[in-house]
């Protein structure tokens, strides 16, 4: 009896052990507990990182408020760069389409000052020509010209002028003669040219038909290495066989 005394004293007594009561939650229970803990943790440590860059001079939200600015004026200034770069695209076609016209307007004001003193040179000299062929009647040769133009082709100018009181047209033609030297291939071993028994294309340019004065022009070929030394000019009355008028021009 005595022992089952002190076994009864000993677990129930004072000098009993503790006895700890613990409530038992379940794992989603505890992780939901954690969780909840790193979140207040994480928001205090966002919270005070905030604070502390304001209070140090930098404030994220406002840089980050600058630099959509930035990027908004960036975006502008890229437009209007682009929008820049096509007027001056617009501009230089339209400068060069304006030099080019400036230097067409160039050429032809160029042209156009030496047709002019052209032609008044011309005038004085038709109006000398007048003067001097009502002095003396029948037809004259009054001008031959003959000069190179391009590769064995040659271009000529014959001024026809009829002196004294015409009452009627003068119908007839021309015809040129140009003498050769040098060494022509062996089927144009020809001396001469005459045209236009040579060239009948240049028939209708040789006719005739005025009553004070006309002027013949056009152009004949020679054979390649061939040279001319010089050129004659017959003017013909129509049914006639015997020139009106003959010039020869000595070119060497």
């Amino acid at each position: 009896m005595a022992l089952s005394w002190r076994g009864l004293r000993r677990h129930f007594g004072i000098a009993a052990p503790r006895m700890a009561v613990r409530t038992h939650l379940p794992w989603w229970g505890r992780g939901a507990i954690m969780l909840t803990l790193l979140a207040i943790i994480a928001g205090m440590w966002w919270w005070g990182f905030d604070f502390g860059q304001i209070f140090g001079g930098f404030n994220r939200k406002e840089v980050e408020a600058r630099l959509t600015s930035l990027e908004a004026d960036a975006a502008k200034y890229r437009d209007e760069a682009t929008e820049l770069r096509a007027r001056n695209a617009t501009l230089d076609s339209e400068l060069a389409m304006t030099r080019g016209r400036q230097e067409a307007l160039s050429r032809q004001a160029t042209d156009l000052t030496g047709e002019n003193a052209q032609l008044k040179e011309e005038l004085a000299f038709l109006q000398k020509l007048v003067v001097d062929s009502s002095k003396t009647a029948g037809l004259q040769i009054q001008r031959l010209e003959v000069e190179p133009d391009g590769e064995n082709m040659w271009r000529y100018s014959v001024l026809i002028v009829r002196g004294g009181s015409a009452k009627d047209e003068f119908v007839g033609n021309v015809v040129i003669r140009a003498s050769l030297a040098g060494s022509p291939p062996a089927e144009s071993a020809a001396p001469a040219i005459q045209i236009p028994d040579d060239d009948p294309a240049a028939s209708p340019a040789l006719r005739l038909k005025f009553k004070y004065y006309q002027r013949v022009e056009g152009r004949f070929r020679v054979p390649r290495g061939s040279r001319i030394t010089s050129v004659a000019v017959r003017a013909y009355e129509s049914g006639q066989s015997v020139p009106r008028a003959t010039r020869t021009l000595s070119l060497g």
